[in-house]
Parts: structure tokens; C-alpha cells; sequence
């Protein structure tokens, strides 16, 4: 059943970092290619993460190149002032110290795979157009869909809000090829209540999501079956 198709791909080379949006990319066995593949980790092996340091949001992660297994394309991360910079850089470096303020190693996973733990609790975070229209509503503000730090924005053919958390145990295809199953909520925390433009924090937001989703805001889905996906590929729904 045609239940929409895609209208945002969104991945986050680094984690914490605010991510970019692509037109088309591969879907590994992980997740989206090269999704929250960089990150720093503090003196005791935890991810240093917008909880602790809300400024991270403001810093703009994409690749620059083609897909590759071997190696990633370019990284380059535009900073708040605008500046561009290139991981692994000695100015991205300095960059780096004034901003985590702390004693920090950056660590990168091979393209290939991406441990849980730099990835959060699934392979791929989905949400709806409808369910951030009613959520918009809810709050009584305009949501910027990247608090959510999502994977996939579905366009809705029912415009039914919060409908994908009816699609637990099924599965969607999209495109040719990439077969996803919907396993679970997600169960939001602070990061929701810091905003992407300046990192400033409104737990206005977080209340919301508590009160009248009890906590939940977003699907998780595991891959099935790689491939590669675009903007506007179908989303069918199987069982």
C-alpha cells in the first residue's frame, strides 16, 4: 500500500553537529551512508553530545564528493560566524578546542559500518509532515524539524498525524531496493529543547512532547535490505 513518499533525507556526519540535507544517498546496513560517523569522545570514552555542550547545534556538518566505500568524501563544517572549515584541519582543531571547552578525542568510523552508540538506538529516525504540522499545533509554535534530528520526513498521503506509530512490526519499501522495518517510539530528551539557529533552550517544547505524546515524537526503523534512495522515491507499506 502507497502510504507517501520521501520529502526530506537528512544525515549527520557528526554527531551532535547539525546535519545536511542530500538529494539522494545510499542506505547501509547501519543506516543513512556516513550518518553521526565523526564524533569526540571525552577523557572517559563517553560521546560528547548537545547535552552537555548546546553549541555543537550551530555547527553545520556535509560531505563534499561522491559516495565511497573506502573513504569518506571531504568533511567540511561551516561554523557559526560562517566560516568554513575541514575536519581533521589545525584551524578546524583550534576551532574545536574553544568550542568543547575540554579535554576530547575525535573519533571516526570506517564507511562501512557505524556502531550503535554513535548512532542512537536504530538505524534510521522517521518522521512525518503530518505529525510536525499537528505538533507545530500543539506547541503553539513553529517547529523546526531538525530539533528532532531525524533520518527521513515522510510526505503523508493520509495527512493523519503521528499515523507511522501504527506501523509497528511492519514494513516499508522505498524506491527499489531499501526495505526498512518500523520497530518502536522514539522517547524524546533535552536535545529537542535546544534550538538549531542559536542554541538557545525552551523546555516549552519537551513539556509538550511529555504532556500530549507521552514523551514519544518520531519512529525508529531498522534496515532490512540496503540500496540507495532519493527525494520523492514511493514509501510503500508491507507486513
Amino acid at each position: 500500500m502507497l502510504v507517501g513518499s520521501i520529502q526530506e533525507i537528512t544525515r549527520h556526519p557528526v554527531k551532535s553537529f547539525t546535519g545536511e540535507q542530500v538529494k539522494k544517498t545510499k542506505v547501509m546496513d547501519y543506516g543513512l551512508y556516513g550518518d553521526r560517523s565523526h564524533a569526540f569522545k571525552d577523557k572517559d570514552g563517553k560521546f560528547i553530545t548537545i547535552t552537555q555542550v548546546p553549541d555543537m547545534v550551530r555547527y553545520q556538518a556535509s560531505f563534499s564528493g561522491a559516495e565511497t566505500l573506502n573513504a569518506y568524501p571531504e568533511l567540511k563544517v561551516k561554523a557559526p560566524n560562517g566560516k568554513v572549515l575541514t575536519w581533521g584541519g589545525a584551524a578546524f582543531q583550534e576551532e574545536m578546542d574553544l568550542l568543547l571547552d575540554r579535554e576530547a578525542e575525535a573519533v571516526v568510523y570506517p564507511p562501512a559500518h557505524i556502531p550503535f552508540g554513535a548512532i542512537e538506538e536504530e538505524h534510521i529516525l522517521l518522521v512525518s509532515d503530518a505529525s510536525i504540522g499537528e505538533l507545530t499545533k500543539l506547541w503553539g509554535n513553529e517547529v523546526d524539524g531538525r530539533r528532532f534530528r531525524h533520518n527521513l520526513m515522510l510526505s503523508l498521503v493520509d495527512k493523519t498525524p503521528f499515523l507511522e506509530e501504527n506501523w509497528f512490526g511492519k514494513r516499508i519499501i522505498i524506491g527499489k531496493d531499501v526495505e526498512l522495518e518500523i520497530k518502536r517510539h522514539c522517547e524524546r530528551c533535552m536535545i529537542i529543547t535546544v534550538d538549531p539557529s542559536d542554541s538557545h533552550r525552551d523546555p516549552s517544547l519537551l513539556k509538550t512532547v511529555v504532556k500530549e505524546r507521552n514523551n514519544h515524537f518520531g519512529v525508529y526503523a531498522s534496515v532490512l535490505h540496503t540500496g540507495e534512495i532519493r527525494l520523492g522515491d514511493q514509501v510503500f507499506l508491507t507486513d
